[in-house]
């Protein structure tokens, strides 16, 4: 009879033995397998215990390795070690660096955009520099009688604005915005370049701290390389290395 007919032969099925119906309260049935596996469990157990008591006995109070100047105790157990500086293996803390370097980089990109729209919107030119309106006149008695109210046809206290000056005769209609109007565009105004201060100075830093990731990421690549002295760098506080040369293939 071949292998395949032998296992095609239908064949008395065999079934567990199930719990008595008057023991049912106490579970399914154990069998040799389950006694073995909870058996084992225990003994292994146990002789753990045994060896945690035997160490106990056995412990020296005077004895001291160097790895008790890098733990800590609390209570009479050891806590764990101060630093987990190796924790974790160079390739993994070089992904670590390259996913945080490429979140700071996504950061920063989101305040440029957010820069550049409140740029637009303020018309930011460098920094806020005191401007300057130059008028020609003819002769020097047209500058002694001069009058900056008169020429730009506004008040004094309008004067110092260079945006959005209204006329007097503008003044004067019903619908013009009061002082106490312009006083709080004012104060807009000038929480938005604060706003616009606040985020350039983001997206410095987010692109400083970036390439200093990626520095780190490099250095803890593979290479000969070494440091360079302030003296070679033109006394630059940033961190230069230099990797050897190495010939391309």
């Amino acid at each position: 009879m071949s292998s395949a007919l032998k296992n095609a032969v239908k064949r008395k099925t065999h079934k567990e033995r199930s719990q008595p119906s008057d023991r049912r309260k106490f579970g399914l049935l154990e069998k040799k397998k389950d006694y073995l596996q909870r058996a084992r469990d225990f003994h292994k157990k146990e002789n753990e215990i045994q060896n945690l008591r035997r160490k106990a006995e056995q412990r020296n109070p005077d004895e001291f390795y160097f790895a008790m100047e890098r733990k800590r105790t609390k209570g009479g157990v050891t806590a764990g070690s101060v630093t987990e500086a190796n924790k974790y293996s160079q390739q993994e803390l070089r992904f670590m660096k390259s996913q945080d370097a490429s979140y700071l980089a996504l950061k920063a990109q989101t305040e440029m955009k957010k820069v550049d729209r409140l740029r637009s919107q303020l018309q930011f030119i460098g920094a806020a520099a005191p401007r300057q309106h130059v008028v020609f006149v003819d002769d020097q008695a047209a500058v002694q009688s001069f009058s900056a109210e008169q020429h730009f046809d506004t008040p004094n206290e309008l004067l110092t604005r260079s945006f959005n000056r209204p006329r007097t005769a503008q003044l004067q209609e019903p619908d013009t915005l009061t002082k106490h109007n312009w006083q709080q565009a004012d104060r807009k105004r000038a929480a938005a370049y604060r706003e616009l201060q606040q985020r350039n100075d983001r997206q410095n830093n987010l692109l400083r701290m970036a390439g200093s990731m990626d520095m780190e990421k490099a250095v803890m690549g593979k290479g000969r390389k070494r440091k360079l002295q302030p003296s070679e760098t033109g006394d630059s506080q940033d961190r230069v290395f230099r990797w050897k040369q190495v010939r391309q293939k």
